[in-house]
């Protein structure tokens, strides 16, 4: 069972694909659409839910997504028909347009292109002048022990988070201003981790004939167990809006 189907199964009842509620979701929009008729770009789309967010009561936004996931892109394409989104599979870090966009959104998928960092250089690309990017990453809330960096390393030692006040320093020396920060609560992460789980978990149990059932069954206890015994309370998610230190001219 490929990870992109994972995911999109796991994500039914969260659209949000990352430990966001919709109220802090849609805040987070509004700081980064201030005027109401910019250009978005969402890198890792999925079923179009920050795009949702960013056209509701925007009818002169210009939105696109982009996913690899031609299922979830068809989805997606369902819930926005009639609105001022085009939705495009591919993959995200190949993505290219003639057009700039305001606001970049990259929320909860930088594994697409290495890291917070390389995500932001791609970003970068998209950006008009005085644009925003819209990105959300894991840090560390507390010194992380040897089990949450076998779950997040990368089989070579390297430890792809640090805690936030570094990750926020590294992204203002790689050129970049915050302007908006916000930092998921904890009740968001259990929501998020226990939907994640859940999901799959009954999709798997309403599905017994499917091929991939015992894999998303597999999928979910070994999620749930790593959650519960391995990073909760040290793991924490930070959505931060970025825009260019040389403001991009």
């Amino acid at each position: 069972m490929e990870r992109q189907r994972i995911s999109a199964i796991a994500h039914r009842d969260h659209p949000i694909a990352a430990p966001l509620d919709p109220d802090s979701a849609d805040r987070l929009v509004r700081w980064g659409l201030p005027v109401g008729d910019e250009r978005v770009l969402d890198l890792g789309c999925g079923r179009g839910a920050w795009l949702e967010l960013a056209v509701n009561g925007r009818p002169d936004i210009q939105a696109v997504g982009v996913d690899l996931d031609a299922e979830v892109i068809e989805e997606a394409r369902k819930a926005l028909a009639g609105e001022n989104v085009e939705l495009e599979v591919g993959d995200a870090a190949a993505f290219t347009s003639e057009e700039p966009f305001e606001l970049v959104l990259c929320m909860g998928a930088t594994h697409a292109f290495g890291g917070l960092l390389p995500t932001l250089e791609a970003a970068r690309r998209h950006l008009a002048p005085g644009g925003a990017v819209l990105v959300g990453d894991g840090y560390w809330e507390r010194e992380p022990g040897p089990a949450a960096l076998e779950i997040f390393g990368d089989g070579s030692g390297t430890d792809p988070y640090t805690d936030l006040a570094t990750t926020v320093d590294r992204v203002v020396q790689a050129g970049w201003t915050p302007v908006f920060g916000y930092t998921s609560t904890a009740a968001e992460l259990d929501e998020y981790e226990w939907c994640w789980t859940g999901t799959l978990s009954e999709w798997a149990l309403d599905n017994p004939e499917d091929p991939d059932s015992p894999t998303a069954l597999k999928a979910a206890r070994v999620h749930r167990e790593e959650w519960l015994h391995g990073y909760r309370g040290t793991f924490g998610f930070v959505s931060l809006l970025l825009r260019r230190t040389d403001g991009g001219a």
